[in-house]
């Protein structure tokens, strides 16, 4: 699947490791966490793929938040992505990250 950021300090945390935004700093092992769930929605075929890996706990939100899907960080936090369907490859944008 291809990437893309909605968020600049989306795009920093994956590619730097760190962000400038001062509201948005996380601990080292989010950021960890944070690049490997980045790199598996790269290397996913489908989202399909992402339900089969349990401990992503991956869902398609309900409510205010309808058309976004989710996967987990950790126990704490999750990120927010959408997706679609481009040429023959799927988009994911991703979001946010938020606490839970």
């Amino acid at each position: 699947m291809e990437i893309h950021f909605e968020e600049q300090y989306l795009s920093d945390l994956y590619y730097k490791g760190k962000t400038a935004d001062k509201k948005r700093r996380f601990q080292p092992d989010v950021i960890r966490r944070y690049k490997l769930r980045i790199e598996a929605l790269e290397n996913a075929a489908g989202i399909e793929d992402l339900h089969q890996i349990h401990s992503f706990h991956c869902e398609a939100l309900k409510g205010e938040r309808k058309g976004i899907s989710s996967i987990r960080v950790n126990d704490r936090r999750r990120i927010e992505f959408t997706t679609h369907q481009a040429e023959r490859e799927t988009v994911v944008i991703v979001c946010n990250i938020l606490e839970l």
